[in-house]
């Protein structure tokens, strides 16, 4: 039998009100986030959406992590469109490999029974 070990998170962010400061310009939030900055724009991996209540919405794997996470938050064609209001965190996994992005995509969506994947789901 494969045994597989989920990566440790590498990023987390959550929906934050930002403190304005005199002499400093606020960052524009995207879907309340104000901390995508540090999410590494060219590193491929794995992104995970939670909700208020921890509860893991959607799984998504990337080549360059924070673009593909600012298209969730903004893009039309986003299958996270009707569910952006629910999104509180999102927390990334650092992940070179591309056949490794797949395999950890697949087995955390169905491990942890993303709620809003619909494609690569293996339960009912």
């Amino acid at each position: 039998m494969i045994s597989i070990t989920i990566p440790e998170i590498d990023v987390k962010i959550e929906q934050r009100l930002q403190k304005v400061l005199a002499n400093i310009v606020p960052i524009k939030p995207i879907c309340g986030f104000v901390d995508l900055h540090e999410i590494p724009r060219d590193k491929g991996g794995i992104i995970l959406f939670y909700n208020k209540q921890d509860e893991l919405l959607f799984v998504g794997k990337a080549r360059k992590l924070r673009p593909r996470v600012k298209k969730h938050l903004e893009d039309n064609v986003s299958p996270l469109k009707p569910h952006r209001e629910e999104i509180n965190k999102i927390a990334v996994i650092n992940v070179d490999d591309a056949m490794e992005r797949e395999i950890y995509e697949t087995y955390i969506i169905n491990t942890m029974r993303a709620k809003y994947n619909t494609d690569k789901v293996f339960f009912e």
